[in-house]
């Protein structure tokens, strides 16, 4: 609870500003509403929906407050086109979100190539990557704008797209509202929020205390969160600065053999717990100079940290110590690590609305530079099964690696929007990027991972947009992004040498960058009761990177590799139709996504491995983890002015499981699925709010994830079997959804602004 004591101070000054809606105006992307795209980690002026050249999803505040959904990733595996979620941690806190074949994800081990942005700092952590989506309670979301193609002007690790997230100002969300939940699986809840504005000043803060015992055995969670903004604004400037803290216990139920699914309850080992704090502050500000240029800063400072503990089998059981002669009888062993960030940055961007021959013109030239410490370290434990699989020490904790991390990387950009004819629209991009990772073994055992790395490249981007009427617009572009290798990757490269991430740093061969061309045409338009949308896209990535899973049934277990070229392709297809007093959106999107070099991998797992546990990829060979299409529908309806009731449905096709590369695994794909959830809400008066929700309606079995894995649990009930001279069974393992879970809810505003509680 230290880092709260922050929040309480926070709270104060926020409760200090008298709730009246202010007139002022704040920074466009705060508006529960946006009408504009940000094409740039600072949005600017923004550029207005007609002339991006993508297919832009934007989603606000009333959608997410009215469907009420655990976690930004699951909206978004409900509502946004070509998205998806995997549950592979176990965890409902923790899932993995797929856009177009490219993750943005919490687990270690998986290739990012989603850049995600608050209030435009980059919160892919330094050390993998990886995303926590934990840490940022839902509440302070404003708006949400998913933005698709290797955009450079937002940086690394931007091969798919960008996530922009734009938080909450007292000025646009006035009022205080408490919010308390529960229901099935122990979940109880409390959320508050709280808005004001007065003269020139604003504030906003929002907190969430969350317990949640799971739907599994052993996936339980604790939430803490608190996200805070103090603003000051007038005609010419704006200035926030921001707080969000976070303190999040979360337990992993891990993924099951095929063997265990008739007891879809249990986990495969345990204990496994993630707990993640962080503190983040955030200041930014932007100035009108003139009445056509705006000059946007913003810096931050990040210190997170998070300390894990697994349970993992002993690979090494029954070997004998060649020194020694002695037989390793520990079927188990305890992982405990702990990564220490603190990392920093600012950037600065200068946009100007002109005219050049007399049409209108856009630019923007900004750059941005992020630097970041990691102290990682790691220690093993020898173990012993219980009898329902949970890992009891028998010795002490051994160092296993120690090391000091350093990632420096910056960035400089410019853009131009021109409008060449009152129909035709030309943008052109670029940015430069270079980035320096050095890894430094502080155990003084390990010297060879002592080491520089550097990766540099320019990235070009260029797009048209034709607008005949204000309500068609047709659109292709043209972009290139780079992503360079992590620390995590460049230390786990050897396939003799897998790791259990985030364990075992090792001296391992190097890695190259890797760098994505995309092309996409599409069109979008409205008629008089709705919208509609189409794309068609084609994402090429050379050195591609993948993780390669190997052994255990443990999702963490393996070693990058590049693997060539790869190719993902697809169409998108959405629409929306309002028919008083009922709204239905309609999204769907076919995915091809394949390898196009042929390449060596070991998957000692895969039924079609040879002695050494290789296996062959084809080019050709679709990528695992990835849905061919999906489908998804939602409906609202306004029952009364005061009841309103929504429906959810996704169906997504079936996806090679992590180590099936080849396709060729005799257990074949991971079953694709149909889920629909329920939500509702009652306005019992302009104060009181009644809301339920019911997921997983039809209570259907499900899995969203897969890997290939050595089943060791062989023995009688699922006893360790080497421990009785059972040989370990080559299984596919899966990440089960959530059963039916039914939920409801209150929310009271104390303190509604005049013109209305606002949801």
């Amino acid at each position: 609870m230290t880092l709260f004591r922050s929040a309480l101070g926070a709270v104060a000054l926020a409760m200090a500003v008298p709730a009246s809606a202010a007139d002022n105006s704040a920074e466009i992307f705060e508006l529960p509403s946006v009408n504009v795209v940000g094409t740039a980690p600072l949005p600017g002026l923004g550029t207005p929906l007609r002339d991006v050249p993508a297919n832009v999803q934007i989603f606000d505040n009333r959608l997410f407050a009215r469907m009420r959904s655990l976690t930004l990733t699951q909206f978004l595996d409900l509502d946004a086109n070509s998205v998806g979620a995997a549950s592979g941690q176990g965890n409902a806190f923790q899932q993995s979100l797929n856009f177009r074949g490219f993750a943005a994800s919490p687990l270690l081990g998986t290739p990012q190539g989603v850049s995600v942005f608050q209030d435009g700092v980059r919160i892919n952590e330094a050390f993998g990557d990886v995303v926590n989506w934990d840490l940022l309670p839902r509440s302070a979301i404003s708006t949400v704008q998913l933005i698709p193609g290797s955009v450079p002007a937002f940086g690394l690790n931007t091969l798919g797209g960008a996530l922009a997230i734009y938080t909450k100002s007292g000025a646009q969300y006035p009022g205080l509202a408490v919010e308390a939940s529960g229901g099935m699986f122990g979940r109880r809840a409390l959320e508050f929020e709280y808005g004001a504005a007065t003269g020139h000043l604003d504030a906003f803060a929002t907190g969430n205390l969350s317990d949640d015992d799971g739907w599994a055995q052993h996936n339980a969670s604790r939430v803490r969160q608190f996200f805070g903004k103090v603003g000051w604004e007038d005609e010419r400037s704006d200035l926030d600065v921001s707080l969000t803290l976070a303190d999040n216990a979360l337990h992993g139920a891990q993924t099951l053999p095929l063997s265990f699914l008739d007891r879809p309850r249990e986990s495969y080992t345990y204990p496994d717990l993630n707990q993640n704090r962080l503190a983040f502050i955030v200041a930014k500000g932007s100035r009108f100079v003139g009445d056509a240029q705006l000059i946007d800063a913003n810096a931050y400072y990040r210190r997170f940290r998070n300390a894990n503990l697994s349970s993992n089998v002993n690979d090494d059981f029954g070997a004998v110590d060649p020194d020694t002669g002695a037989v390793q009888t520990n079927a188990a062993t305890n992982d405990r690590a702990t990564i220490d960030e603190s990392s920093y940055g600012g950037a600065l961007q200068w946009t100007m609305r002109t005219k050049l021959g007399g049409r209108a013109n856009q630019w923007a030239i900004g750059g941005g530079a992020n630097a970041a410490t990691t102290h990682f370290g790691q220690a093993s434990q020898p173990a012993a099964f219980t009898s329902d699989r949970g890992t009891i020490g028998t010795g002490s904790y051994a160092d296993t690696t120690v090391v000091a991390l350093r990632n420096v990387n910056a960035g400089v950009y410019a853009s131009d929007t021109l409008s060449l004819t009152d129909t035709w629209t030309l943008t052109a991009s670029a940015r430069y990027d270079i980035a320096r990772v050095v890894i430094e073994d502080r155990s003084g055992h390990d010297s060879a991972l002592n080491g520089t790395h550097t990766f540099s490249r320019v990235n070009p981007a260029i797009g048209a947009n034709f607008n005949p009427t204000p309500s068609f617009t047709a659109y292709a572009s043209y972009s290139e992004g780079m992503r360079a290798p992590t620390p995590v990757e460049l230390t786990c490269a050897d396939p003799g040498a897998p790791c259990k991430l985030p364990n075992e740093f090792l001296a391992d061969p190097p890695l190259a960058a890797v760098v994505s061309s995309t092309i996409e045409a599409g069109a979008r338009g409205k008629w008089r009761v709705g919208t509609w949308s189409a794309a068609i896209y084609r994402t090429d990535l050379r050195n591609d990177l993948a993780f390669i899973a190997s052994g255990s049934g443990a999702s963490n277990a393996g070693y990058f590799q590049n693997v060539g070229r790869t190719r993902r392709q697809g169409i998108e297809l959405g629409g929306s139709l309002r028919l008083e007093p009922v709204t239905i959106a309609l999204r769907y999107n076919a995915i091809d996504a394949r390898y196009r070099s042929t390449f060596d991998a070991a998957s000692p797992d895969n039924s079609e491995a040879d002695e050494n546990g290789g296996i062959v990829v084809q080019a050709g060979k679709r990528i695992p983890g990835i849905p061919v299409q999906t489908a998804k529908l939602r409906l609202d309806w306004d029952v009364t002015p005061g009841l309103a009731i929504g429906a959810s449905l996704v169906a997504a096709a079936g996806q090679y499981a992590n180590g099936d590369e080849n396709n060729a695994d005799r257990s074949g794909r991971v079953p694709g699925y149909f889920v629909m959830h329920l939500d509702a809400q009652y306005v019992m008066t302009p104060r009181v709010t009644l809301f339920a929700k019911i997921d997983n309606l039809f209570d259907r079995r499900y899995a969203n994830f897969g890997l290939l894995g050595s089943n060791v649990f062989t023995g009688p009930d699922r006893s360790f079997g080497p421990a009785v001279g059972i040989a370990p069974v080559n299984e596919q393992f899966r990440a089960l959804g959530s059963p039916r879970g039914v939920f409801v809810g209150v929310r009271l505003t104390l303190d509604a602004p005049a013109h209305g509680a606002r949801d």
